[in-house]
């Protein structure tokens, strides 16, 4: 190891301790790995460009919410010296991907390299990206996410990704996952696939810092909307917002908040890419009328799984009105291990005092 790589590894070992401290808390054993893997790679990366033969191994972080994912490779982002690095939230960076495949699909020379051009505008000269909260459940973007991983591991690009789920349980619908097998053995030989499934789940322990906007949100019985200085609208402020090409159903739009229904916003025909432009627009979003999850449809889950991660990833305030959204279902449940990390980001919102005294 040269002086300068072992320079850059010392530091960035440092740095994840330092930073570890000022959120007081230490780093869990489970997590070791995962610092002492991403402090070699920043000592990788200490190396000018022209001198790599190639880009140092790609890097897969698996394990339960709560366990320090997004806060270890955020860390990594922040101590690392150069400008060329990119973190991008995974339904953030699928929608101008969608947008940006549908742009050069059109064109007489795209053909097939519509996910290329699309990357390279996305990208331009990125040297490290990181992919966050990387997950396949969706069989009709499975193909595409395909391609996506495919273009970016044959790039001069490092890839680190996090997921809640090992490679080998992408794409868990049975009725799709062997479309996504080629693409579980391409990560699986590519990337450092790392583990960090400790029994910390740093979620549920209080923070100081936990006064954004999502954490500020509540869920709500009818009739407590004052207790977060809400009023519920009356039938002449209902209409409709602009989202994502298309026009959606409100109850009220008030300043900087919006408030829906659950059947309007989860039910009925919206996708990602409208909660990306309600968040880029509303400062709140409420819904009301939430039913537990296990009377919605398969449709009605994932939408409101995806809601709230747009929410919480956005630091959007997000209040829910109605019955507890996991009322009903049992820890080990298959349903529930596909909504740990929706269960986990709901646990950050304020609950009734009534329910929260249990």
């Amino acid at each position: 190891m040269t002086d300068r790589v072992q320079k850059q590894y010392e530091a960035m070992r440092g740095h994840f301790h330092r930073a570890a401290g000022q959120g007081g808390f230490t780093l869990d054993p489970a997590q070791e790995p995962a610092v002492e893997r991403l402090s070699r790679l920043a000592g990788e990366l200490a190396h000018p460009a022209w001198r790599l033969r190639r880009s140092p191994r790609h890097l897969y972080l698996w394990g339960p919410v709560g366990r320090g994912k997004s806060w270890l490779v955020n860390t990594f982002l922040d101590g690392l010296p150069t400008p060329r690095k990119r973190r991008l939230h995974f339904h953030d960076f699928f929608r101008r991907l969608h947008e940006g495949v549908a742009q050069h699909a059109g064109h007489p020379t795209a053909d097939g390299a519509a996910v290329d051009q699309a990357v390279d505008e996305l990208l331009g000269d990125c040297r490290i990206l990181v992919f966050d909260e990387f997950h396949a459940h969706d069989a009709g973007d499975a193909m595409l996410v395909a391609r996506l991983l495919g273009t970016l591991l044959e790039r001069r690009i490092t890839l680190i990704t996090t997921s809640n789920y090992p490679p080998a349980g992408l794409m868990p619908d049975p009725l799709y996952h062997h479309l996504f097998e080629p693409t579980i053995r391409l990560i699986e030989e590519r990337m450092d696939v790392l583990d960090i499934s400790g029994p910390v789940d740093f979620r549920q322990r209080p923070r100081p810092d936990r006064a954004h906007g999502f954490g500020l949100g509540a869920r709500l019985h009818p009739g407590d909307e004052t207790s977060a200085g809400l009023t519920p609208p009356g039938p002449a402020e209902a209409g409709t917002v602009a989202a994502h090409h298309r026009e959606l159903p409100v109850r009220a739009v008030r300043d900087d908040h919006v408030w829906f229904g659950f059947r309007e916003l989860c039910e009925g025909l919206t996708a990602v890419a409208d909660y990306l432009a309600l968040a880029d627009r509303f400062a709140t979003i409420v819904v009301d009328g939430v039913p537990p999850l296990t009377e919605a449809s398969p449709d009605g889950r994932r939408r409101f799984a995806n809601l709230v991660d747009v929410c919480c990833d956005r630091d959007v305030r997000l209040v829910l009105i109605g019955a507890d959204p996991l009322a009903g279902l049992s820890d080990g449940s298959a349903l529930m291990r596909d909504l740990d990390r929706t269960a986990s980001r709901l646990a950050l919102l304020r609950r009734p005092a009534r329910e929260a005294a249990r």
